[in-house]
């Protein structure tokens, strides 16, 4: 894995453009290519390897917290709980899910990767990894492969997907309006549904009704939702004015992702998983206290369990706090997690956005940070494979 200096191509603000990246460009640069990750084949495979097994733990996972009923850990109620357990037991499919890898491939091959989080509900940065990066290498050097069968891999899983679809198997595709990140990607996502056979329909999350009178979800156009993909965490979902739908009623819709994902995307999950598979290599060891890094003079990192984009972390060395960053998750309980060297590049630090797609590896994405915290600003950085 090599850091390579690039020259940005003369055109890439209309090249990304075309293709409907509009938010490449925001507060700061973004999309990124002035430089670009060098990978081996080998590298690739360990990569691919790690995320398949990671992803099967956290299936096993799901099940064990189920089991042994640890909802109350994750401040999951029991109403809400009866959701995610029947959303298991019948199967729900997931499509996708991000797994942030720290890849140190200078250490031993037992330790070079590490889970730091699942994005497992409402995952961005897709559009960039599957079909940006692809276009940037097509103009780059075609001739060079790239881990990213994302597009591809999609279409197929909305097409297995369908017979689990209610009513028509018609699709809702709901985000929150004027968001323009989580509007390209549920764009994206809507795409791939429709390449797949799918009827499909865009949605604002404020322009969901209830019907009262039938106990139903529904459209601008009183229309039933039978199924319902939404960039939008299920956490704030099951706020809404409408979510009394969602219990104990065969007319809820069905979810896209699933309910069960509520577990993996609460960063609790990373305590269960330490729990249920110490010292493993893939793993960093994580509590529901700083206790064990601090009896032992650890450095360690304090994540809230529903935190996004960087939001509220600490950062401890030596006990004592070097780093944090603000954010609207003060109040959220914490995990504590062992702090991850991640690599730096001529003080540019990669963190590898791993795609599972249909339960199975499709791809990576890399965001770039100037600190070891990735943020919503962080630059997204293009990749390939050499030999």
């Amino acid at each position: 894995m090599r850091r390579v200096g690039m020259q940005p191509r003369a055109n890439w603000i209309e090249k990304v453009e075309a293709l409907g990246f509009t938010f490449h460009s925001l507060d700061a640069i973004y999309w990124d290519e002035s430089a670009a990750y060098s990978f081996s084949m080998d590298q690739i495979n360990t990569l691919e390897k790690a995320t398949n097994e990671l992803h099967a733990m956290c299936l096993e996972a799901v099940q064990h917290i189920i089991d042994k009923q640890l909802f109350s850990r994750f401040k999951i109620s029991a109403p809400e709980a009866d959701l995610v357990i029947n959303s298991w037991n019948e199967d729900h499919p997931a499509i996708y899910g991000r797994f942030d890898l720290a890849y140190n491939p200078a250490v031993s091959s037992q330790s070079s990767i590490k889970l730091l989080e699942y994005n497992a509900d409402t995952p961005t940065s897709l559009f960039e990894a599957s079909v940006i990066q692809w276009n940037w290498l097509q103009d780059y050097n075609s001739a060079y492969d790239q881990f990213n069968s994302i597009h591809e891999r999609l279409i197929d899983y909305w097409k297995y997907l369908i017979p689990y679809l209610k009513g028509d198997h018609s699709v809702c595709f709901a985000c929150i309006s004027e968001h323009i990140e989580d509007l390209t990607t549920t764009e994206y996502m809507r795409d791939t549904a429709a390449q797949a056979g799918i009827e499909t329909k865009l949605l604002y999350m404020e322009h969901i009704g209830l019907n009262q009178d039938e106990n139903t979800l529904c459209d601008m156009d009183e229309k039933q939702i039978h199924n319902l993909f939404k960039l939008y965490p299920w956490e704030w979902l099951l706020e809404e004015e409408f979510s009394s739908v969602l219990f104990n009623n065969p007319a809820t819709p069905y979810f896209i992702e699933p309910a069960w994902k509520m577990l993996l995307s609460n960063k609790m999950i990373l305590t269960v998983l330490w729990e249920m598979f110490p010292n493993h290599k893939y793993l960093l060891p994580a509590y529901t206290t700083p206790e064990p890094f601090t009896t032992r003079g650890m450095d360690y990192i304090s994540k809230p369990i529903l935190g996004r984009e960087g939001n509220n972390i600490g950062i401890y060395k030596s006990g004592i706090l070097a780093q944090s960053t603000d954010g609207n998750y003060a109040n959220d309980d914490l995990v504590y997690q062992e702090l991850c060297k991640i690599p730096s590049f001529d003080g540019n630090y990669p963190v590898i956005g791993s795609w599972v797609i249909g339960g199975e590896a499709a791809g990576i994405g890399i965001r770039e940070s100037d600190t070891p915290i990735t943020g919503n600003t962080s630059r997204f950085i293009p990749h390939f494979i050499t030999a």
